[in-house]
């Protein structure tokens, strides 16, 4: 019996390729990182922003998943960089495991970098054939200002 067992550098690695390759219109790239059966959502904190319509996404299906990347992306900013960062496992099954990770969001301004957004990401990878792939994948963008730990 084959070990199938997903490690947690197999996860980062496809995250990270994930991001660099949707900052960079890579769009075949990104259809091939995620199963058939792929679930994207993609949200604010708080729903109340006035970009909304934009961001929030609910989508099944590679075909569909890759209609909303390529259009979202099309409509944002270049270059763009998406900054995975703390990616770690939180569950394994059979053949998947379960991850969480952040990430920071730059744009380039007339003044330099600036910080576009940060969100927390949650996600499952499955194992198909030799490859790790996105089966879920959910994007939750901070838009709540900060407060005091004790008083969230």
């Amino acid at each position: 019996m084959t070990d199938r067992t997903i490690h947690v550098s197999e996860v980062q690695e496809t995250v990270g390729r994930w991001w660099w390759n949707y900052d960079e219109g890579n769009f075949d790239v990104l259809a091939a990182l995620l199963t058939d059966d792929v679930h994207f959502v993609c949200r604010t904190d708080t729903g109340t922003t006035a970009f909304e319509e934009f961001v929030r996404a609910d989508v099944r299906g590679r075909d569909d998943v890759m209609n909303w990347e390529i259009q979202h992306r099309t409509d944002s900013p270049y270059p763009l960089r998406h900054h995975g960062t703390n990616v770690h496992l939180t569950a394994h099954r059979a053949d998947e495991a379960d991850f969480s990770s952040y990430i920071h969001v730059t744009h380039n301004t007339a003044t330099g970098v600036t910080n576009l957004s940060s969100a927390i990401v949650n996600g499952t990878a499955r194992r198909v054939g030799d490859a790790v792939l996105l089966s879920v994948l959910e994007v939750v963008l901070d838009t709540r200002e900060s407060v005091l730990f004790s008083e969230r």
